[in-house]
């Protein structure tokens, strides 16, 4: 039987958070991206007649690749009606997903790209968008394009015979919104595009800075732009709200239009979001290099990161109410240290623990320092002075590490995990090793994967010193120009809230792969720029969630057997936080009162919003009335 279209889970299209969201079945009512339960469809708007001398209403068959041409660059390459109950694709093999409406798929092509060898990751024609329009009596006046994740580069968006947007397909077909996804501006024929950073180099071996400015912020305003101007062609008449709504590199961009291009959206949903780009992903090699100094380059195993996880989880889920949550509530008052915790070292370190994943007391060490986070010289303080979290990094702390409880060896793409390794070499995540090559322009630095005429990628991060690392950090900050100011951390966003726009931003505190606190960093950096915290969150507003892990799910691991119970944290339901963010914008409702539920709704916690954390009051530990945001 074909299966519907799915419900998008948070838009994170690719890598960054490739093994963390699986879609759930598209009802006739629809669903979207991460947060909360389904939005309403805004009643669609009168038809009214279109100004006299106006164009013809632009038509979803092959007219519209000659009507719609709002600029030079501008190209339509594929027009496609779907009728409900079609099979979604462009080839005549079925993909087994059909519509679960009547949807106009248009795909766009905006030059002028970059010129080069027709085989060269650097060679691309232009920014590929896909827009997904509902039918004309659908409609509901909104816009809500979807951000990406990694690298972006999903080599479907802008192909003639693919789909590459089955989540902006989803969403024009449920809720009745226009919704669009881009490429940002290059296509990766690698099998995991995402995680491909090639297109970032010349073949020369020098910067790309014209197709880092279509990834960094000219791909997803254009998105903005077309879409828009497509729904105003199509309908005969101008959308009411247009909202962004991304995930991780999908957060980043949101950030970035909300900086640079203020007028796009009047809502912007940005979660876990990939700002501070070039220190964070440098700082993503930085475990890999610890266990290359510290361990002889022997990755630690998936039981000894259980282990030490799991020990820490169980130390620490009891702050809160004074019982074991199977979750930490508050990662800054975890100061959990293996290298003194008896049940974790091994025998010959001085421990207790004589099973296989046992950790030696420079194992432990090493576990410490990963989760401090990148130093310029491998060192970290003791944890009971120090555990690097929260907004203002450390005199010797380059970036934050992740959070304690959070899961090291989640599954996923290659090097997600820390124990993964081949030939007993740890293996970084390869967007982190094609970073730092970027960063250090020396394509010998990455992973394999990475291709370019001077020299494909060889491993040579393996060789990395922590000042060599801490110098790839320096390099990645000193190039931002060059790299179109691809880390999205300009505090001044004086232009979006004098437009009236809204930017909802969240972060999951067990986030496997982008640290919470350099969301946090942002935010104060903001207040500080935009008169204080009280000025900023009358546009601005950052809600940081306990347990959940990189945009969706949960990112922590159970505690220890017999002392904790199984992980089961309250989480933002299926576009929650979305309709938080749209009834601030149409209504005014400012998202302040939020209660999240588990899974099974045995468990009921208030969202808080920063700088405000949960605090217990008394009571029935299961009820959200026992808990204040203080």
């Amino acid at each position: 039987m074909p299966k519907p279209l799915p419900t998008p889970p948070i838009p994170i299209s690719a890598v960054l958070c490739l093994s963390l969201a699986a879609a759930a079945v598209l009802t006739a009512c629809g669903g979207s991206s991460s947060s909360g339960p389904a939005v309403l469809p805004l009643v669609p708007a009168p038809a009214t007649a279109p100004p006299a001398g106006a164009p013809l209403a632009l038509a979803c068959d092959e007219s519209l690749k000659t009507a719609f041409k709002p600029d030079a660059d501008t190209t339509v390459t594929v027009v496609k009606q779907f009728r409900k109950g079609d099979d979604l694709n462009l080839d005549g093999k079925a993909s087994g997903t059909v519509a679960a409406s009547d949807v106009c798929m248009v795909k766009l092509n905006v030059g002028p790209g970059h010129a080069g060898p027709a085989d060269a990751p650097s060679t691309s024609p232009g920014i590929g968008i896909e827009v997904w329009l509902p039918s004309q009596a659908s409609w509901n006046s909104r816009i809500r394009v979807l951000g990406g994740g990694g690298f972006v580069g999903d080599a479907g968006i802008g192909a003639k015979t693919q789909i590459g947007g089955a989540n902006a397909a989803a969403i024009a077909a449920g809720e009745g919104s226009v919704s669009a996804v881009t490429d940002a501006g290059h296509a990766s024929k690698a099998p995991l595009p995402s995680v491909d950073g090639s297109f970032a180099m010349n073949p020369d071996g020098t910067v790309n800075t014209t197709l880092w400015t279509d990834f960094a912020s000219r791909g997803i305003h254009q998105m903005a732009v077309k879409a828009k101007a497509l729904a105003a062609g199509f309908y005969q008449r101008d959308a009411k709200y247009a909202y962004w709504d991304g995930c991780s590199t999908g957060g980043r961009q949101g950030h970035m239009q909300a900086q640079v291009n203020p007028d796009d959206f009047d809502g912007i949903l940005a979660g876990n979001s990939a700002i501070n780009w070039t220190s964070f992903i440098t700082a993503e090699l930085y475990p890999q290099v610890v266990m290359q100094r510290d361990l002889g380059g022997t990755p630690l195993t998936a039981d000894q990161l259980s282990l030490v996880s799991s020990s820490a989880v169980s130390a620490c889920d009891s702050a809160l109410t004074g019982q074991h949550d199977g979750f930490i509530s508050d990662p800054a008052a975890c100061k959990y240290d293996p290298a003194q915790d008896k049940t974790v070292l091994c025998t010959a370190s001085g421990g207790t623990n004589a099973t296989a994943a046992c950790l030696s007391t420079a194992q432990a060490q090493a576990v410490n320092k990963i989760w401090y986070g990148q130093t310029r010289d491998g060192s970290a303080p003791a944890p009971a002075s120090d555990i690097g979290y929260g907004a203002t990094l450390a005199s010797n702390q380059l970036w934050y590490g992740l959070t304690r409880g959070t899961a090291l060896n989640s599954p996923g793409a290659p090097g997600f995990s820390l124990a993964d390794s081949v030939a007993g070499v740890p293996m970084p995540f390869h967007i982190a090793a094609h970073q730092v090559a970027l960063n250090l322009q020396d394509p010998t630095i990455a992973t394999p994967d990475f291709i370019n005429a001077t020299g494909n990628g060889a491993d040579k991060w393996k060789g990395l010193s922590y000042a060599q690392l801490a110098n790839a950090s320096d390099r990645g900050k000193a190039l931002q120009t060059a790299f179109a100011n691809i880390n999205a951390d300009n505090p001044d966003l004086a232009r979006f809230r004098d437009r009236g726009a809204k930017l909802l931003t969240y972060h999951g505190l067990a986030d496997q792969l982008i640290p919470s606190s350099g969301t946090a960093n942002y935010y104060e950096r903001a207040a500080k720029a935009m008169g204080g915290i009280d000025a900023l969150q009358k546009f601005y507003r950052y809600v940081e969630i306990p347990a959940m892990g990189h945009c969706a799910g949960v990112g922590s691991v159970n505690g220890l057997a017999g002392t904790s119970p199984t992980a089961n944290p309250p989480l933002p339901a299926q576009n929650q936080l979305f309709t938080a963010l749209t009834d601030w914008v149409e209504k005014g409702i400012a998202p302040d009162s939020m209660v999240m539920q588990n899974a099974d709704r045995s468990l009921a916690r208030p969202l808080c919003t920063y700088p405000k954390k949960i605090a217990y009051l008394g009571g029935d530990v299961s009820k959200a009335e026992s808990f204040a945001c203080r």
